[in-house]
């Protein structure tokens, strides 16, 4: 499979979504990856559902929509509805986990489940068959540019190997100071999509950026 770049809108224009959307597209970028928080789950507040649906004219791309927020089940068909591709919740944030994947699929989106980076991987390998995607934090999530976690590689590493023994069809996904420094060990470790926002919404030049990225993960 073709290793991806997932552009997060956290760090773009906010004055101006629409048209960072259509510009990263351009640029190159395979998903949009948007991050909904809620002020209690992680301590900043983004967006919602309707931002969402007027965000989804602005390209074709997959919406990769990652909830930091709490209770997710009420949200998810809200999500979903605003045109949603993925829908991943926090392990952490979801009492009843299985529950919550079936809501996802139930929505007609693909079900994605996260962990913080201080999370063991433990925490999700029941439910990982029934995932499409299983995103790993590596920074503590609620804001954007910080720093990548080291530990987080060793973490990368050992969720590709579980993810190729119980449930190969998962695609694995890092977010979290991904930069066009770290950005071809990341892939090297096991990802498969690589969500970079400061890295690529702070550059000057969107489309170099990510052609230096894929070159750099494909290498």
């Amino acid at each position: 499979m073709m290793k991806k770049i997932a552009p997060s809108i956290l760090s773009a224009d906010f004055s101006r979504l629409g048209e960072e959307i259509r510009a990263v597209e351009k640029a190159g970028a395979d998903w949009i990856h948007i991050d909904v928080m809620d002020g209690h789950f992680v301590p900043n507040i983004t967006i919602g559902p309707p931002v969402v649906a007027s965000l989804r004219k602005a390209t074709t791309l997959p919406f990769d929509v990652h909830l930091m927020i709490e209770t997710p089940d009420k949200y998810i068909k809200a999500f979903a509805d605003a045109g949603s591709d993925v829908i991943t919740v926090h392990a952490e944030a979801a009492v009843h986990l299985h529950r919550t994947v079936g809501f996802i699929r139930e929505a007609g989106a693909k079900a994605g489940v996260t962990i913080n980076p201080a999370t063991p991987l433990v925490t999700i390998e029941p439910i990982l068959p029934d995932c499409d995607l299983l995103l790993l934090m590596s920074v503590n999530p609620g804001f954007g540019g910080q720093k990548f976690i080291r530990s987080s590689l060793e973490k990368i590493r050992e969720a590709r190997k579980l993810i190729d023994r119980i449930a190969p069809a998962v695609l694995l996904e890092v977010d979290g100071g991904v930069t066009l420094d770290n950005i071809q060990s990341i892939a090297g470790a096991g990802a498969d999509v690589m969500v970079a926002g400061a890295a690529v919404f702070g550059s000057g030049d969107y489309t170099e950026t990510i052609k230096v990225m894929k070159e750099k993960i494909r290498g």
